[in-house]
Formats: structure tokens, sequence, C-alpha cells
């Protein structure tokens, strides 16, 4: 175990880059507030330069099934949960970006916690050559949700301590517009039990990064 800058992680990720026509897949998994999203847009803002964009972000949120679907299916209070994101679409853009030659376009969906919903092409691949693919189920052994390992070359799993993950959230509940109550009650009957199922695909991770000060402390799954 050590604890390692962005840049040496951003070295790491860049190292292992052998090729100029084929991107190279970063997954950045971990539970609901655990820091996926600053970790992945970090690593990317490390890896490019004012002259060259080498890396972008693919987060998993812009799969989140409309609102009008989930509430028409009775759904709407679970969001969040691996049943709420429309998993084959998912798989079927990492298999397009995969296969596109970089320089093509392609564009990826991105979630709006303004609307609360997906919008699409709210990124727009080109001539990036690392891709960074962050959300909690990126290392679900489930129907559908396990395929998606298979289109990552590495996949890390984002640690975090409980009362960080839960103080987050309450925060980004409350900048969502929830009251203090309705945020204490979706941490617990919600995020709560999925922070705990994205805690059982840690043991899948190639590595396990916990925050320590400006850095992180690197280890192995276990």
């Amino acid at each position: 175990m050590n604890v390692v800058s962005l840049d040496e992680l951003a070295r790491r990720v860049r190292a292992a880059t052998d090729s100029p026509d084929r991107r190279y897949f970063v997954g950045l998994a971990g539970p609901p507030g655990a820091g996926k999203s600053t970790l992945a847009f970090a690593l990317c803002a490390a890896l490019n330069s004012p002259d060259e964009e080498f890396a972008g972000v693919a987060p998993m949120d812009g799969f989140h099934r409309t609102s009008r679907d989930l509430s028409d299916a009775g759904e709407l209070e679970n969001k969040g949960q691996p049943g709420t994101f429309d998993i084959g679409r998912f798989t079927a853009k990492l298999r397009e970006l995969r296969s596109t030659p970089v320089g093509a376009e392609v564009g990826w969906p991105v979630y709006d916690r303004g609307i609360h919903d997906p919008v699409p092409d709210g990124v727009v691949f080109r001539r990036q050559r690392i891709v960074v693919v962050e959300g909690n189920y990126l290392l679900l052994d489930e129907p559908g949700w396990r395929d998606v390992r298979s289109y990552l070359d590495e996949c890390w799993y984002l640690d975090a301590g409980t009362e960080t993950i839960e103080q987050r959230l309450y925060e980004r509940h409350l900048a969502g517009g929830k009251t203090p109550e309705i945020a204490h009650a979706r941490i617990a009957h919600n995020d709560v039990p999925n922070a705990a199922l994205v805690a059982g695909t840690r043991a899948r991770a190639d590595l396990v990064l916990t925050p320590r000060g400006a850095g992180y402390l690197v280890r192995g799954a276990r």
C-alpha cells in the first residue's frame, strides 16, 4: 500500500495507453457520494493540456431512465438503484465508443441535476484517447451489468467513509431541492442500501483508492 498523487495516477494511465488509434478505458466505481465525478474530472484535467484534450469523462448517470418512465412504472422512489438505469443502452454505447476510430464523433448522454433527467450528447468524444467511465455499478456482477467490465481496460474502486458519503449525499439532495426530512429519508431508504450493494463489488476492482490528504492510498482489491 502506498499514497500516490493525482499526477502519479495520471502518469500510470497515460503509460498504459499504447496505441494512437485505440481508446483506453478506465472505470471508476464506488458508492454514491464517494467523489467519483470529482476524481474523474480531476484525472482528465491532469491528463489534458491546453493543446491536447487527451481524456474525457463518460458518466454512467446519463443512462438513468427518465423520471417520466420511472413514474409511469411506479419506480420513481427507487431512482438510483440498478433497475432504474438502461443497462442495455449503456453497454451498447460503451461498445460504440470502443469500436469507433479516434477522431470520429460519438455523443454521450449526461445527467442534468437541474431537470433530474438525462440529456442526450452532453459529451462528445472526438480525439480523446482515454475514456474515464464513472458510475456506481460498473463492477456489479448481475445480468447485464456484468458485461460492463469487459469494456473497461481497468477499473478502480473509490472508497470513502460512511460519514463523508452521507454528508455529501445530504448536501446533494438539498441542492436538488429536497427538504431536510426527505433528504434524510432518501439516504436511509435508498442511498445507504445502494452503497452497501456497491461495496460488495469492490473485490472485482483492479485497484482500491482511498483519499489521503491531497493524494490517494492505493491497494489491491481484497
